[in-house]
């Protein structure tokens, strides 16, 4: 007797859509063709044993089960379900009727429990696609999966609740949440504030213009400065995500395996701060079995890289293309997948190898020579990617024990927000482009050409600053967006000023002068 039950493949965020084929016929064999993986290939001992220890019994048949299409590699446990629905109902047990109505989910324990699978998301959005009527998934996928409406999406337990709900049993009922209201409840719940920063006034106005206009950042600073307790507060003063950038954002956690059970939608930006041992694949995804790196789970969100001289020259460098690009291209012998990751680069270091370079209150025995060399751990090409260089210092106790606390982030997040406004608006006819530092040479020459004086300003700025080439871009960009910030049509001297501030590294000078 042949059944046909329907399941997902995801490759990287892409799925297709698979049919599991099972052939019964007199004979002892087990056949599993299609190109599975090991876990895949284990699944039978899994449901033997599941389909036993709910009390049913297992056929004495030659079984053949084919994965179509199957020239597509078929990884997981997540072809358990579809796999024993199918031997059960080419053996009589569950009813074909509502076989091709449905498309299923899910890991099997040897006692018939039904366990988490990554991925469900976007294999609900596959599902709607296909017009399927529902989803069976396991429980405790329910809440990622019911993010997809006009689907109905039933979360199970075990996998004799699967084998009532197909033969007819009508106690079973589909999960709906409301999205929008949890999402939009959940958007301005920030633990993180501002106004817990006492000074730092200069670099938190770095921030709030890096936030602004979608700015990579660079802070340095000695130890204990609070570099990393201004990145952490980032995201709070970030505009809110939509709904369309929460879908992505949580499709690719969902592929990552990386959300929370209680998890419907992600509501707030990504925060994503790798320790600096991280490896290559960890950062930018791949491996053998094709996951989303740290880039793609910062995706719409900020990435956070302390201590960057810190990490590994060639981790470094394959930053290069996804921050020009905003998404990375894999490829592999046995795979091609393509991750967005469109992220805000933010990045702490100190000074020297000491920490204490132009430290006012400890002494720095570093050479130049020393200091440069471990500036030069950070390429040129990279450096040019990162918008905006601010400088930080320790606050002195005196100071942290007197000042009042500082401005609230819903306060600077006002500001950010109208800024942002302001260039989707400028830049709606564009596609793809959303800020400032997305601006092309030709929206800069549109957008930001500065008048007779600020240019003259930014020539003699270039050459007594000893200022690179490649700095020239940036500045107008960041002026930009100062100028959104001021509510201003066009880009002003005092714009072009500030902006200037913002490019300390580019200074060919920097490793010879004190902070």
């Amino acid at each position: 007797m042949l059944s046909k039950t329907y399941t997902a493949a995801v490759n990287g965020l892409e799925t297709t859509t698979v049919t599991v084929e099972v052939n019964m016929t007199r004979g002892v064999q087990f056949h599993l063709t299609g190109l599975p993986d090991t876990a895949v290939k284990e699944s039978y001992d899994r449901i033997r044993a599941a389909i036993s220890n709910i009390g049913l019994k297992n056929p004495t048949m030659d079984i053949t089960i084919n994965l179509s299409p199957a020239d597509i590699k078929k990884e997981g446990s997540g072809y358990d379900l579809p796999l024993a629905i199918g031997i059960l109902s080419a053996n009589g047990k569950v009813e074909a009727e509502k076989l091709d109505k449905f498309m299923m989910v899910g890991e099997l324990s040897l006692d018939g429990k039904l366990q988490p699978v990554r991925g469900a998301l976007p294999i609900a959005i596959r599902a709607r696609k296909e017009k399927f009527k529902g989803l069976i998934v396991p429980r405790q996928n329910i809440r990622e999966a019911a993010v997809v409406n006009q689907l109905d999406v039933y979360g199970m337990e075990t996998l004799m609740d699967v084998i009532k709900f197909l033969n007819g049993d009508n106690s079973y009922q589909p999960t709906y949440i409301d999205t929008r209201k949890e999402f939009y409840e959940q958007q301005n719940h920030y633990e993180l504030d501002f106004a817990d920063v006492k000074g730092q006034e200069s670099v938190k106005r770095a921030l709030e213009v890096a936030a602004a206009g979608g700015h990579n950042l660079i802070m340095i600073g000695p130890p204990g400065s609070g570099k990393s307790m201004l990145a952490k507060r980032l995201p709070s003063i970030l505009p809110p995500l939509s709904l369309a950038e929460s879908l992505e954002t949580t499709q690719i956690h969902s592929v990552a395996g990386k959300l929370d059970r209680d998890t419907s939608l992600i509501s707030q930006r990504p925060f994503r701060a790798p320790h600096h041992t991280i490896s290559q694949v960890a950062l930018v995804g791949g491996g053998t079995n094709p996951q989303p790196g740290e880039i793609s789970l910062a995706h719409n969100g900020v990435l956070f890289l302390d201590e960057m001289p810190e990490l590994s020259r060639s981790v470094l460098e394959v930053l290069r293309q996804p921050l020009e690009d905003r998404k990375i291209s894999i490829s592999r012998a046995k795979y091609n997948v393509e991750y967005p990751c469109s992220f805000m680069l933010i990045a702490s270091m100190n000074p020297c190898p000491c920490g204490y370079y132009g430290d006012p209150t400890h002494h720095c025995a570093c050479t130049p020579g020393q200091i440069q060399r471990y500036m030069n751990k950070i390429s040129g090409p990279l450096l040019d990617r990162i918008d905006i260089h601010c400088e930080i210092q320790a606050v002195p106790f005196a100071q942290l024990a007197q000042m009042k606390p500082g401005e609230p982030s819903a306060t600077i997040r006002e500001r950010v927000i109208r800024a942002r406004k302001i260039q989707e608006e400028r830049f709606h006819m564009y596609k793809g482009v959303h800020c400032n530092a997305m601006m092309t040479e030709k929206m800069l020459h549109d957008f930001a050409e500065p008048d007779a004086p600020s240019l003259e300003m930014l020539r003699m700025a270039m050459e007594r600053l000893k200022l690179s080439a490649r700095a020239y871009n940036r500045i107008l960009k960041v002026a930009r967006t100062i100028a959104d910030l001021a509510g201003s049509e066009k880009v002003e001297t005092v714009h072009i000023a500030e902006a200037i501030g913002y490019r300390n590294l580019d200074r060919g000078d920097w490793a010879e002068r004190g902070i």
